[in-house]
């Protein structure tokens, strides 16, 4: 969406129509507290990356019972939807970590939040860039050896 102010233009985010991968384990309606073993299966992170994640503080606060388990709420799960996102991108676990960092010292971080993410959706796209070059260099050889192979196939 557009909306025009006086002589500037402002845009609206464009937020992502899947920013879930696929779902091993839908979130129970009317729930806000998982295991860790449901999170793992949910998620598709191993329960040790789960703690390494808290340990490293990637994953800070998770709540605990009264025994001393985490309980973790949608609002994890949210994040580590993103923290997934980010490291399938390739983003580096202690640009996750500053990231998260930022987040948790609130909005004044914004312009810090917004220069990380930008230089590296930078990188991401120089590697798209690469990956579509690789792919040309693939498709070429592939089809010298189909045109071989059918050549071959003709006598």
């Amino acid at each position: 969406m557009t909306v025009t102010a006086t002589d500037r233009t402002v845009r609206e985010p464009v937020r992502p129509t899947a920013c879930k991968g696929p779902v091993r384990h839908p979130r129970p309606t009317g729930r806000d507290q998982y295991t860790i073993s449901e999170v793992a299966e949910c998620t598709g992170l191993s329960a040790h990356t789960l703690r390494w994640y808290e340990r490293i503080g990637l994953m800070p606060h998770v709540d605990r019972t009264h025994t001393g388990q985490r309980r973790f709420s949608n609002r994890d799960l949210d994040w580590l939807d993103l923290v997934t996102k980010l490291r399938l991108t390739g983003m580096p676990v202690a640009d996750m970590v500053r990231y998260a960092e930022l987040v948790r010292e609130g909005e004044h971080t914004f312009p810090e939040r917004e220069r990380l993410l930008t230089a590296h959706r930078e990188d991401v796209r120089q590697r798209i860039a690469e990956l579509q070059s690789t792919l040309q260099v693939l498709d070429y050889k592939i089809d010298v050896y189909a045109d071989a192979r059918r050549a071959s196939e003709r006598v």
